[in-house]
Order: structure tokens, then C-alpha cells, then sequence
């Protein structure tokens, strides 16, 4: 199912620390060379002011492509930058102040943790929902849920948001997820630590399409 204002497939959640040393900016190229339509920026550790030069950064490269920028729990980082949207978790910013505050928001994401979220004002007004995590990972440790196959499925007969699934995604098993009623994949290690991130892409836009 395509939903006009959430078409995307493949989302890349940056992790600079995964990138081995490589640019930031590489690879997130390489990555919408491979297939890449959405990116989000998630830092929890820089200052606002070094999250938004890095934020600027990666908009040029986002632009050359009409790629979508995404900022993870910053409202002014995406506010200043100019970011197409904002993604957000249990504990930060609600969606429905981020409506009132940013009349210019293009894209809010909400993390559903929690079967109950779904009935939530929140939940309502944001355009799609990111099942987190779907398998357990490294890169987020304080969550509630491991949703798992059944889970996806499950959740996809309550709603008909866009679900973003996010969590230990690869190769194996986009696919599966995609199968059980995902909409996009949401990725960090599967390309920001693969040895050829375009490559890395490709072969997770491949399992994508398969399945649709």
C-alpha cells in the first residue's frame, strides 16, 4: 500500500560511530545511491548547536537527491535547519505540541511501544508510526517492546498509518517484515556499518520490493 504522503521504503537512521571513520556524508550518499529515500539524523550527545552544523551538513547532500531530512527529538535543530520532519519517542517532545509549536512540519514520526499508544491523541496526529524495536538491538536499549513478526501484524490490522519498522533490520529479514505489513524499513548498522553502504542498500531495496 502507498500512502501519498508517506511513500517511502527504505530509511536510513544515521550512527556516525558505525561509519568506521568514513564521512558522515559518504555514506549517506552511497546509501540513496543504493536505494535510501528518507534519512533521519539521530544525535543524543552533541550540543544543539554542533547537532545543527552537522544537521546543515547532510540537508546539502539530502537536497541534491530530494531526499527528505528527518531530525530525531531536537524541535529546534529541525526548526532551524529546515528539516522536512521530526521523529519522536515515548520520552521527548509530543507530537501534538510539535503540531502546535511548528505550524512548517512536514513529517512527524511517533515510536509505538506500546499496543495502548495506537488510541493516543499522539498517535493520531502523526503520519506514521515506527514499531521500535521490531527484533531487540544494541542501538536502543531502553524499550519496552520486542514486537517481532507477530507483532508487525498484529498492529497492521488496528491501523492504517504508515508503520516504520525499526530494530535489528538486514538483509535476512526485510522481507519477512515488509511481508507481515511494514511499509518502510528503518535502518542504522545494516548500512552505516557495511563495508559498501550503496551495495548494502541495494540489497535491502531489493527484499523490500520483492515483498510488495
Amino acid at each position: 500500500m502507498i500512502h501519498p504522503h508517506f511513500p517511502y521504503r527504505l530509511y536510513l537512521v544515521t550512527n556516525e560511530a558505525a561509519c568506521m571513520g568514513r564521512d558522515l556524508c559518504d555514506v549517506i550518499e552511497a546509501a540513496i545511491k543504493g536505494g535510501v529515500d528518507l534519512v533521519q539524523i539521530r544525535e543524543k550527545k552533541l550540543s544543539d548547536v554542533l547537532f545543527l552544523e552537522k544537521a546543515l551538513r547532510i540537508k546539502e547532500v539530502l537536497t541534491k537527491y530530494r531526499v527528505p531530512l528527518i531530525i530525531n527529538d531536537n524541535l529546534w535543530v529541525a526548526k532551524q535547519s529546515g528539516a522536512d520532519g521530526i521523529h519522536v519517542g515515548n520520552n521527548d517532545i509530543t507530537p501534538i505540541l510539535i503540531k502546535e509549536s511548528w505550524a512548517a512540519c512536514g513529517i512527524i514520526g511517533y515510536s509505538i511501544e506500546d499496543e495502548k499508544q495506537l488510541q493516543s491523541p499522539d498517535a493520531e496526529v502523526s503520519d506514521y508510526l515506527a514499531l521500535s524495536p521490531v527484533f531487540s538491538t544494541p542501538t536502543k536499549e531502553d524499550t519496552l517492546t520486542e514486537w517481532k513478526l507477530e507483532g508487525v501484524r498484529h498492529i497492521r490490522q488496528l491501523t492504517r498509518k504508515p508503520l516504520v519498522a525499526i530494530g535489528s533490520m538486514n538483509e535476512q529479514n526485510a522481507f519477512s517484515v515488509i511481508h507481515a505489513g511494514a511499509d518502510c524499513l528503518a535502518v542504522v548498522s545494516a548500512i552505516c556499518l557495511a563495508p559498501d553502504p550503496q551495495i548494502a542498500a541495494e540489497r535491502l531495496r531489493n527484499q523490500i520490493e520483492k515483498a510488495l
